[in-house]
């Protein structure tokens, strides 16, 4: 029962579908949250188009470089062709580079998801455009407006989301031109969604297309990758484990977990220095490498120094 359950969670985490549909459904519900506690219209002239565009805006373009930046295959490709590690003059094949278009086409379209989420959702209420479009909105041929003064024509239209601040003589105008701006920010809406359906539609046709992979081969790639990924994970953190391992066993004389400790050694000042200064694990014949809390120099000072202290039972 129990490998039915994690089958079944590996293989909705594998899904595309299920994960861009989590997506979609926390953003739904992070914007719920963010309007009923944050957004107040300020009805002012001059700050309810930019305050209500930036409530709409802002939150989308942070939630698609969240989707860039929290997608594992954006910072794989990143290394790849950016890390100066990589050969330099090394040739890339016709199928490697449409693999990595493929790779990023897939990329960009799970980071849409959450931004374009936010867009049709906030379009679809209503506030947020309301709010920034109340002072562009047309009144000429309402008679309560003809004998108004153009600035006090501006502050009575920039009240208009906030009731209190509506003369009581055009509070039937405030209400069309309310319905007005909510018929416009939901087409805007449901265009919105009709295009990212028919984009969704189109690029999956024209990546399957130009795919050199057949249905296949996409699906053995797909779960090569997995695998690998998932495989490699398990493989470094053992290895990291059994390097680190050696490391604590020459600097105190044994490893944590060890049943039959018999040798310990007090680390000397000049170990603690040396281990408490920054270092770095070399990778290959590059000096360049990754941080190592406890450097190359304990290994080796550590060569010809006494085994320690035994340990008497």
């Amino acid at each position: 029962m129990s490998l039915t359950l994690n089958n079944i969670v590996s293989s909705l985490q594998r899904s595309g579908t299920f994960i861009n549909s989590l997506i979609a459904v926390l953003t739904i519900g992070g914007q719920q949250l963010f309007s009923s506690f944050t957004f107040r219209c300020p009805c002012q002239v001059g700050k309810n188009f930019y305050y209500g565009s930036a409530f709409l805006v802002i939150p989308a373009l942070i939630l698609l470089i969240a989707g860039y930046a929290l997608r594992n295959q954006m910072w794989t490709i990143t290394s790849e062709y950016c890390c100066s590690c990589v050969p330099r003059g090394r040739n890339i094949s016709p199928l490697e580079r449409s693999l990595a278009c493929l790779r990023i086409f897939s990329i960009t379209g799970r980071a849409l998801v959450a931004p374009l989420t936010w867009l049709a959702v906030t379009l679809l209420k209503g506030n947020y455009y309301e709010c920034a479009a109340s002072e562009f909105a047309s009144v000429d041929h309402y008679p309560e407006f003809q004998n108004v003064t153009a600035s006090k024509r501006e502050e009575i239209l920039a009240g208009f989301p906030c009731d209190r601040s509506t003369p009581s003589n055009v509070i039937l105008v405030r209400d069309e031109v309310a319905l007005q701006h909510r018929y416009q920010s939901q087409m805007l809406g449901w265009i919105l969604i009709t295009l990212a359906t028919i984009a969704t539609v189109v690029s999956c046709c024209l990546a399957r297309c130009c795919s050199p992979l057949t249905s296949l081969q996409h699906y053995y790639w797909t779960n090569h990758l997995h695998n690998e990924r998932e495989l490699f994970e398990q493989a470094a953190k053992e290895h990291s484990r059994l390097l680190i391992g050696q490391r604590i066993k020459k600097l105190f004389g044994f490893c944590p977990g060890s049943e039959d400790v018999k040798h310990i050694r007090i680390p000397s000042s000049q170990d603690w220095r040396d281990i408490s200064a920054p270092g770095l694990l070399c990778m290959g014949d590059t000096s360049l490498g990754h941080y190592s809390f406890l450097g190359d120099r304990v290994v080796e000072d550590n060569e010809d120094k006494p085994e320690g202290i035994e340990l008497k039972p």
